[in-house]
């Protein structure tokens, strides 16, 4: 059974930073798997923010955050970062970590496999 444990998030002004961490477990590693974040805030729709391809490490950005958020992962742990940086109160949101099985890896593909959600908040 896989899970994904969420951790980092929290409160910044304008033009900080964060790191987010996203460990999965019981995932098989030998085969082609994404990990990604999507985000929510109140009373919009989820937006696929950023993913990677944890064996041949390609990406994708959502066009909102390219420049300001890295994707990185550290296969030894099965985890999964996105540093967060220029952040911007519109960039206020829940923000879930989400895996699955796959060779593309974005947002516009199903993801069985969620987090628990680690809130970032963005003050101006």
């Amino acid at each position: 059974q896989v899970q994904l444990v969420q951790s980092g998030g929290g409160s910044v002004q304008a033009g900080g930073s964060l790191r987010l961490s996203c460990a999965a477990f019981g995932i098989t590693t030998t085969s082609h798997y994404c990990m990604g974040y999507f985000r929510q805030a109140p009373g919009t729709e989820r937006e696929g923010v950023a993913f990677i391809n944890m064996i041949d490490g390609s990406t994708y950005y959502a066009d909102s955050v390219k420049g300001r958020f890295t994707i990185s992962r550290d296969n030894a742990k099965n985890t999964l970062y996105l540093q967060l940086n220029s952040l911007k109160p519109d960039d206020t949101a829940m923000y879930y970590c989400a895996a699955d099985y796959g060779y593309w890896c974005g947002p516009g593909r199903k993801y069985n496999y969620w987090g628990q959600g680690t809130q970032v908040t963005v003050s101006s």
